[in-house]
Protein backbone atom coordinates (compact mmCIF):
# COMPACT_ATOMS: atom_id res chain seq x y z
CA UNK A 1 0.00 0.00 0.00
CA UNK A 2 1.22 3.54 -0.74
CA UNK A 3 2.45 5.52 2.22
CA UNK A 4 0.41 8.71 1.82
CA UNK A 5 2.17 10.42 4.72
CA UNK A 6 5.71 9.84 3.45
CA UNK A 7 5.81 12.65 0.86
CA UNK A 8 4.55 15.45 3.18
CA UNK A 9 6.92 14.28 5.91
CA UNK A 10 9.83 14.29 3.48
CA UNK A 11 8.93 17.80 2.30
CA UNK A 12 8.70 18.98 5.90
CA UNK A 13 12.14 17.59 6.65
CA UNK A 14 13.60 19.25 3.57
CA UNK A 15 12.01 22.57 4.54
CA UNK A 16 13.32 22.41 8.11
CA UNK A 17 16.78 21.47 6.83
CA UNK A 18 16.69 24.36 4.34
CA UNK A 19 15.86 26.95 7.00
CA UNK A 20 18.52 25.46 9.26
CA UNK A 21 21.11 25.86 6.49
CA UNK A 22 20.06 29.48 5.96
CA UNK A 23 21.33 30.17 9.48
CA UNK A 24 24.88 29.03 8.61
CA UNK A 25 25.10 26.76 11.67
CA UNK A 26 28.77 25.95 11.14
CA UNK A 27 29.61 29.54 12.05
CA UNK A 28 27.52 29.49 15.21
CA UNK A 29 29.58 27.29 17.49
CA UNK A 30 32.80 29.24 17.00
CA UNK A 31 31.29 32.72 17.23
CA UNK A 32 29.27 31.73 20.30
CA UNK A 33 32.50 30.41 21.81
CA UNK A 34 34.06 33.82 21.15
CA UNK A 35 31.26 35.48 23.14
CA UNK A 36 31.52 32.84 25.88
CA UNK A 37 35.26 33.41 26.25
CA UNK A 38 34.75 37.17 26.55
CA UNK A 39 32.01 36.67 29.15
CA UNK A 40 34.15 34.26 31.17
CA UNK A 41 37.10 36.66 31.09
CA UNK A 42 34.93 39.57 32.19
CA UNK A 43 33.10 37.82 35.04
CA UNK A 44 35.25 34.92 36.17
CA UNK A 45 33.58 32.30 38.39
CA UNK A 46 30.74 34.72 39.22
CA UNK A 47 29.38 34.54 35.67
CA UNK A 48 25.56 34.45 35.72
CA UNK A 49 23.83 31.52 34.04
CA UNK A 50 21.01 33.85 32.96
CA UNK A 51 23.47 36.18 31.23
CA UNK A 52 25.17 33.27 29.51
CA UNK A 53 21.92 31.78 28.20
CA UNK A 54 20.44 35.07 27.00
CA UNK A 55 23.67 36.15 25.33
CA UNK A 56 24.51 32.86 23.65
CA UNK A 57 20.98 32.18 22.39
CA UNK A 58 20.74 35.78 21.22
CA UNK A 59 24.13 35.43 19.58
CA UNK A 60 23.20 32.21 17.80
CA UNK A 61 20.02 33.79 16.45
CA UNK A 62 21.83 36.95 15.33
CA UNK A 63 24.34 34.78 13.46
CA UNK A 64 21.39 32.94 11.92
CA UNK A 65 19.80 36.23 10.87
CA UNK A 66 23.04 37.47 9.30
CA UNK A 67 23.50 34.19 7.46
CA UNK A 68 19.93 34.25 6.19
CA UNK A 69 20.25 37.78 4.81
CA UNK A 70 23.57 36.81 3.23
CA UNK A 71 21.87 33.88 1.48
CA UNK A 72 19.17 36.22 0.16
CA UNK A 73 21.59 38.83 -1.15
CA UNK A 74 24.01 36.35 -2.73
CA UNK A 75 21.49 33.90 -4.19
CA UNK A 76 22.35 34.73 -7.81
CA UNK A 77 26.10 34.55 -7.20
CA UNK A 78 25.68 31.31 -5.27
CA UNK A 79 24.29 29.66 -8.39
CA UNK A 80 27.58 30.38 -10.20
CA UNK A 81 29.81 28.87 -7.54
CA UNK A 82 30.24 25.13 -7.21
CA UNK A 83 30.70 25.41 -3.44
CA UNK A 84 27.42 27.26 -2.91
CA UNK A 85 25.25 26.13 -5.82
CA UNK A 86 23.11 23.88 -3.61
CA UNK A 87 22.21 26.54 -1.04
CA UNK A 88 18.47 26.79 -0.25
CA UNK A 89 17.74 29.99 -2.18
CA UNK A 90 20.04 29.05 -5.05
CA UNK A 91 17.93 25.94 -5.70
CA UNK A 92 14.60 27.59 -4.78
CA UNK A 93 13.92 25.45 -1.70
CA UNK A 94 12.94 28.65 0.13
CA UNK A 95 11.41 31.74 -1.48
CA UNK A 96 13.00 35.15 -1.06
CA UNK A 97 10.04 36.67 0.86
CA UNK A 98 9.98 33.74 3.28
CA UNK A 99 13.74 33.93 3.80
CA UNK A 100 13.57 37.68 4.46
CA UNK A 101 10.74 37.14 6.93
CA UNK A 102 12.73 34.41 8.64
CA UNK A 103 15.75 36.68 8.91
CA UNK A 104 13.68 39.51 10.37
CA UNK A 105 12.12 37.14 12.91
CA UNK A 106 15.53 35.87 13.99
CA UNK A 107 16.77 39.46 14.26
CA UNK A 108 13.82 40.55 16.40
CA UNK A 109 14.12 37.64 18.82
CA UNK A 110 17.90 37.98 18.99
CA UNK A 111 17.81 41.70 19.76
CA UNK A 112 15.06 41.17 22.34
CA UNK A 113 17.25 38.65 24.16
CA UNK A 114 20.25 40.97 24.02
CA UNK A 115 18.12 43.85 25.30
CA UNK A 116 17.09 41.69 28.26
CA UNK A 117 20.78 41.66 29.18
CA UNK A 118 21.53 45.33 28.49
CA UNK A 119 21.12 47.91 25.74
CA UNK A 120 24.80 47.98 24.78
CA UNK A 121 24.70 44.27 24.00
CA UNK A 122 21.59 44.86 21.88
CA UNK A 123 23.21 47.77 20.03
CA UNK A 124 26.30 45.70 19.29
CA UNK A 125 24.11 42.79 18.18
CA UNK A 126 22.29 45.04 15.71
CA UNK A 127 25.63 46.37 14.49
CA UNK A 128 26.85 42.81 13.89
CA UNK A 129 23.77 41.87 11.87
CA UNK A 130 23.92 45.01 9.73
CA UNK A 131 27.68 44.86 9.24
CA UNK A 132 27.71 41.28 7.96
CA UNK A 133 24.47 41.49 6.00
CA UNK A 134 24.98 44.89 4.39
CA UNK A 135 28.52 46.22 4.74
CA UNK A 136 30.36 42.93 4.18
CA UNK A 137 27.96 41.23 1.76
CA UNK A 138 27.05 44.22 -0.43
CA UNK A 139 30.00 46.61 -0.07
CA UNK A 140 33.19 44.80 0.88
CA UNK A 141 33.01 41.31 -0.58
CA UNK A 142 32.24 42.26 -4.21
CA UNK A 143 34.39 45.40 -4.33
CA UNK A 144 37.70 45.18 -2.48
CA UNK A 145 40.54 42.72 -2.15
CA UNK A 146 40.61 43.62 1.55
CA UNK A 147 37.10 42.23 2.05
CA UNK A 148 38.31 39.42 4.30
CA UNK A 149 40.46 41.69 6.46
CA UNK A 150 37.86 44.41 7.03
CA UNK A 151 35.10 41.82 7.21
CA UNK A 152 36.90 40.30 10.19
CA UNK A 153 35.14 42.95 12.26
CA UNK A 154 31.95 40.88 11.95
CA UNK A 155 33.63 37.94 13.66
CA UNK A 156 35.19 40.21 16.28
CA UNK A 157 31.90 41.77 17.39
CA UNK A 158 30.76 38.71 19.43
CA UNK A 159 33.74 39.35 21.73
CA UNK A 160 32.49 42.87 22.40
CA UNK A 161 28.93 41.60 22.84
CA UNK A 162 30.06 39.01 25.39
CA UNK A 163 32.11 41.52 27.35
CA UNK A 164 29.35 44.14 27.25
CA UNK A 165 26.77 41.58 28.38
CA UNK A 166 28.68 41.13 31.63
CA UNK A 167 30.10 44.60 32.28
CA UNK A 168 27.82 46.99 30.40
CA UNK A 169 30.85 48.49 28.67
CA UNK A 170 33.55 47.74 26.10
CA UNK A 171 36.65 46.96 28.12
CA UNK A 172 40.29 46.20 27.37
CA UNK A 173 39.79 42.45 27.70
CA UNK A 174 36.91 42.48 25.24
CA UNK A 175 38.95 44.53 22.78
CA UNK A 176 41.82 42.07 23.19
CA UNK A 177 39.66 39.08 22.30
CA UNK A 178 38.14 41.06 19.41
CA UNK A 179 41.64 41.87 18.10
CA UNK A 180 42.54 38.17 18.28
CA UNK A 181 39.53 37.22 16.14
CA UNK A 182 40.05 40.11 13.73
CA UNK A 183 43.65 39.09 12.99
CA UNK A 184 42.88 35.37 12.93
CA UNK A 185 40.19 35.80 10.25
CA UNK A 186 42.51 36.39 7.25
CA UNK A 187 44.93 33.70 8.47
CA UNK A 188 41.93 31.36 8.55
CA UNK A 189 39.81 32.34 5.56
CA UNK A 190 42.58 32.96 3.04
CA UNK A 191 43.19 29.20 3.13
CA UNK A 192 39.64 28.62 1.92
CA UNK A 193 40.10 31.33 -0.71
CA UNK A 194 43.15 29.46 -1.98
CA UNK A 195 41.25 26.17 -2.19
CA UNK A 196 38.30 27.76 -4.01
CA UNK A 197 40.15 30.37 -6.06
CA UNK A 198 38.53 29.33 -9.35
CA UNK A 199 35.08 29.40 -7.77
CA UNK A 200 35.55 32.93 -6.43
CA UNK A 201 36.96 34.12 -9.74
CA UNK A 202 33.96 32.68 -11.57
CA UNK A 203 31.64 34.52 -9.19
CA UNK A 204 33.51 37.80 -9.68
CA UNK A 205 34.69 38.22 -6.08
CA UNK A 206 38.07 40.03 -5.75
CA UNK A 207 39.52 37.60 -3.21
CA UNK A 208 43.21 37.86 -2.38
CA UNK A 209 44.36 34.84 -4.49
CA UNK A 210 42.31 36.05 -7.47
CA UNK A 211 43.68 39.61 -7.40
CA UNK A 212 47.17 39.29 -5.88
CA UNK A 213 48.01 35.66 -6.60
CA UNK A 214 48.63 32.60 -4.48
CA UNK A 215 52.18 33.46 -3.42
CA UNK A 216 51.13 36.81 -1.96
CA UNK A 217 48.15 35.19 -0.27
CA UNK A 218 50.36 32.58 1.41
CA UNK A 219 52.66 35.34 2.61
CA UNK A 220 49.72 37.26 4.07
CA UNK A 221 48.48 34.15 5.86
CA UNK A 222 51.86 33.89 7.59
CA UNK A 223 51.84 37.58 8.52
CA UNK A 224 48.37 37.47 10.00
CA UNK A 225 49.16 34.24 11.82
CA UNK A 226 52.19 35.91 13.41
CA UNK A 227 50.03 38.84 14.52
CA UNK A 228 47.40 36.44 15.87
CA UNK A 229 49.93 34.51 17.94
CA UNK A 230 51.35 37.79 19.28
CA UNK A 231 47.94 39.05 20.42
CA UNK A 232 47.13 35.67 21.94
CA UNK A 233 50.33 35.95 23.99
CA UNK A 234 49.62 39.54 25.03
CA UNK A 235 46.21 38.51 26.37
CA UNK A 236 47.96 36.60 29.15
CA UNK A 237 49.34 39.90 30.43
CA UNK A 238 46.13 41.94 30.29
CA UNK A 239 43.61 39.33 31.49
CA UNK A 240 43.45 36.70 34.25
CA UNK A 241 44.34 33.95 31.76
CA UNK A 242 47.00 31.58 33.04
CA UNK A 243 48.74 28.25 32.47
CA UNK A 244 46.06 26.27 30.63
CA UNK A 245 45.45 29.04 28.11
CA UNK A 246 49.17 29.72 27.62
CA UNK A 247 50.01 26.04 27.12
CA UNK A 248 47.11 25.55 24.71
CA UNK A 249 48.13 28.60 22.72
CA UNK A 250 51.73 27.41 22.49
CA UNK A 251 50.91 23.86 21.39
CA UNK A 252 48.03 24.59 19.00
CA UNK A 253 49.77 27.71 17.73
CA UNK A 254 52.75 25.57 16.76
CA UNK A 255 50.45 23.15 14.92
CA UNK A 256 48.79 26.04 13.07
CA UNK A 257 52.19 27.52 12.19
CA UNK A 258 53.41 24.12 10.95
CA UNK A 259 50.38 23.81 8.66
CA UNK A 260 50.92 27.32 7.26
CA UNK A 261 54.63 26.72 6.66
CA UNK A 262 53.77 23.49 4.83
CA UNK A 263 51.32 25.52 2.75
CA UNK A 264 54.29 27.44 1.33
CA UNK A 265 55.92 24.25 0.08
CA UNK A 266 52.94 22.04 -0.73
CA UNK A 267 50.99 24.29 -3.07
CA UNK A 268 47.88 22.24 -3.50
CA UNK A 269 44.29 22.16 -2.35
CA UNK A 270 44.91 19.59 0.38
CA UNK A 271 47.55 21.82 2.00
CA UNK A 272 45.12 24.75 1.99
CA UNK A 273 42.42 22.67 3.65
CA UNK A 274 44.94 21.35 6.19
CA UNK A 275 45.83 24.90 7.21
CA UNK A 276 42.14 25.86 7.23
CA UNK A 277 41.27 23.04 9.63
CA UNK A 278 44.34 23.76 11.76
CA UNK A 279 43.15 27.36 12.15
CA UNK A 280 39.73 26.18 13.31
CA UNK A 281 41.26 23.76 15.79
CA UNK A 282 43.62 26.44 17.10
CA UNK A 283 41.00 29.09 17.76
CA UNK A 284 38.29 26.75 19.02
CA UNK A 285 40.60 25.03 21.50
CA UNK A 286 42.20 28.32 22.57
CA UNK A 287 38.81 29.89 23.32
CA UNK A 288 37.68 26.80 25.21
CA UNK A 289 40.88 26.96 27.26
CA UNK A 290 40.16 30.63 27.97
CA UNK A 291 36.70 29.73 29.28
CA UNK A 292 38.03 26.95 31.52
CA UNK A 293 40.98 29.05 32.70
CA UNK A 294 38.65 31.89 33.67
CA UNK A 295 35.95 29.83 35.36
CA UNK A 296 37.73 26.82 36.84
CA UNK A 297 41.51 26.84 36.96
Amino acid sequence: MPDWGAAPLRRARLTVAAYYRLMKPRLMWLLCLVAAAAMALAAGPSLSVRTVLLTLVGGALSIGASGTFNHVLERDVDRRMQRTSDRPLAVDLVSVPKAVGFGLLLSAVSLSLFAAVNLLAAALGLTAILFYSVVYTLVLKPNTVQNTVIGGAAGALPALIGWAAVTGEIGLGGLGVAALIFLWTPAHFYNLALAYEDDYERAGFPMMPVVRGQTTTRRHILWYLGATLAVAAVLVGVTPLDTLYAATGAVLGAVFLWAVVRLHYERDESAAFRAFHASNAYLGTLLLAAVVDSLVV
